[in-house]
């Protein structure tokens, strides 16, 4: 019966997790926001030299978000290498909470960059109304795959996306 239940709620997370593969490729839009350590970041500058990008937004109350960001880091050192992507993990979290994340992440040792997005302005010009929500991107920069939710093992479907985009191939329907 727990088997039964496992599986339920395992196909039921599947289903809420909405995977959007977008017939048109789009780019990141131009928004200020912070790095951990105040200073001002465009969203202009997620770059990675031709390789893809995984953007993950995040919030310190959110447990799946936090979940699928110590799954990337887990895998992160071997990711790179294999591919060389980059993840940048945005957090939106407000201005009254955004003092506690970078000792959050500290505690973490995340391997991976880490932004602050408290006044929400990347997250409303992405559309991105629940979290975790990540996008991927290939290495001109482009939106190539998002998905909500994340349920264990999502990480690795992630990862072979990744690989696709890194090989040059192009993510279809």
């Amino acid at each position: 019966m727990k088997n039964l239940i496992l599986v339920s709620l395992l196909s039921l997370l599947s289903l809420a997790a909405v995977s959007q593969n977008s017939e048109k490729n789009t780019n990141l839009p131009s928004v200020n926001i912070k790095t951990l350590d105040g200073q001002t970041f465009n969203t202009q500058d997620i770059t990675n030299d031709g390789k893809p990008v995984i953007i993950s937004f995040w919030a310190l109350w959110c447990k799946p978000c936090k979940k699928e960001l110590d799954a990337f880091n887990e895998n992160y050192e071997d990711w790179v290498d294999e591919t060389g992507v980059k993840v940048f993990a945005i957090s939106i979290d407000d201005s009254r909470s955004t003092a506690k994340v970078l000792p959050f992440v500290s505690g973490k040792d995340w391997e991976f960059e880490v932004l602050l997005d408290p006044n929400g302005d990347f997250k409303r010009a992405l559309n991105v109304n629940m979290i975790p929500h990540t996008f991927l991107l290939d290495g001109d920069g482009k939106i190539v795959y998002q998905h909500t939710s994340y349920y264990e093992g999502g990480e690795f479907e992630l990862y072979e996306l990744v690989k696709k985009v890194a090989n040059g191939e192009t993510l279809g329907k």
